[in-house]
């Protein structure tokens, strides 16, 4: 299981995501706490997403070598060796008007794009990344980071693609907690059709082909079908995401009395293992790891 986390920027900060309940916005400092009690309760490391001091239209905080996912990365790297630490490569964090990429009129530049995303990249693997998880849903994103990072001697950092990313209501509370929301239109563009099972497929076969080691299926339980699908289809890890919506799904039901926490917390994780996933991004890990 690996842990989402969200750092931003300041010192001593630990601000309670609202619809997330047990899950914060911390500063580097608590951060570095967090993943100290993270490596105690054994997890398989944390995926770092970052909410930068100022956005703009070019997603400058995505790729600068002294920003707030790269500062984090320095300390935790330092403070806590041995933790596994993956980075989400994206630009919705970073913008100034949310979506995913460079905005020309109403749709977003797929290819001006992508030179943001190896730069990011880049810089995650330079401050300690030990493997990188492009999300922008951008085609030819895993083939640019690879070049990028073979290029400047990184080789040896694996590619955990977001390959089967689905334009989904699931992702709400995310949205809060990277404070991420579009400011105009959708990201149906480039996200994928819940209808679409053929091209999930499709798009997996075509970032292993451009040099991703690992993929994603997002969200996780609506999806289990295309988790299975894929453990057949290919020979490589398997992760799945049990996003913001389905986790809080599950707590909101059990404050009201309505499901046992624990018990709809471990059924959840097992459907999703039992499908054929490798391992589960998920904001119940340490829940279940104390449960396990």
């Amino acid at each position: 299981m690996v842990l989402p986390l969200f750092v931003c920027p300041g010192e001593g900060v630990k601000r309670e995501i609202g619809s997330m309940p047990g899950n914060f916005q911390m500063s580097v400092d608590q951060l570095v706490r967090e993943c100290e009690e993270v490596r105690g309760l054994g997890l398989g490391g944390v995926i770092l997403f970052g909410l930068p001091e100022t956005k703009d239209e070019l997603a400058s905080g995505a790729y600068a070598e002294d920003g707030i996912v790269q500062r984090a990365l320095a300390a935790v790297k330092r403070e806590v060796p041995g933790l596994l630490l993956i980075t989400d490569v994206c630009n919705c964090e970073y913008t100034s008007h949310g979506h995913c990429g460079l905005v020309k009129g109403d749709d977003v530049d797929n290819d001006a794009t992508l030179d943001w995303l190896a730069r990011a990249a880049v810089s995650h693997a330079r401050a300690g990344a030990d493997i990188v998880a492009p999300s922008d849903m951008m085609d030819g994103r895993v083939g640019a980071i690879r070049t990028a990072l073979d290029e400047v001697g990184f080789s040896g950092i694996p590619i955990l693609s977001y390959a089967a990313k689905f334009a989904s209501v699931f992702y709400g509370p995310f949205r809060e907690a990277a404070d991420s929301a579009p400011q105009f239109g959708d990201r149906r563009s480039y996200q994928m059709d819940p209808a679409n099972a053929r091209e999930a497929m499709r798009e997996i076969e075509l970032d292993l082909e451009e040099g991703a080691d690992m993929i994603i299926v997002k969200p996780a339980m609506p999806y289990l079908d295309l988790i299975r699908e894929a453990r057949v289809r290919f020979d490589v890890p398997i992760a799945a995401y049990q996003v913001s919506g389905e986790f809080s799904m599950i707590v909101a039901a059990a404050e009201r009395g309505w499901i046992d926490y624990d018990r709809a917390v471990m059924e959840s994780l097992i459907g999703i293992r039992r499908a054929g996933a490798d391992f589960v991004l998920t904001y119940f890990a340490k829940v279940a790891a104390r449960l396990l």
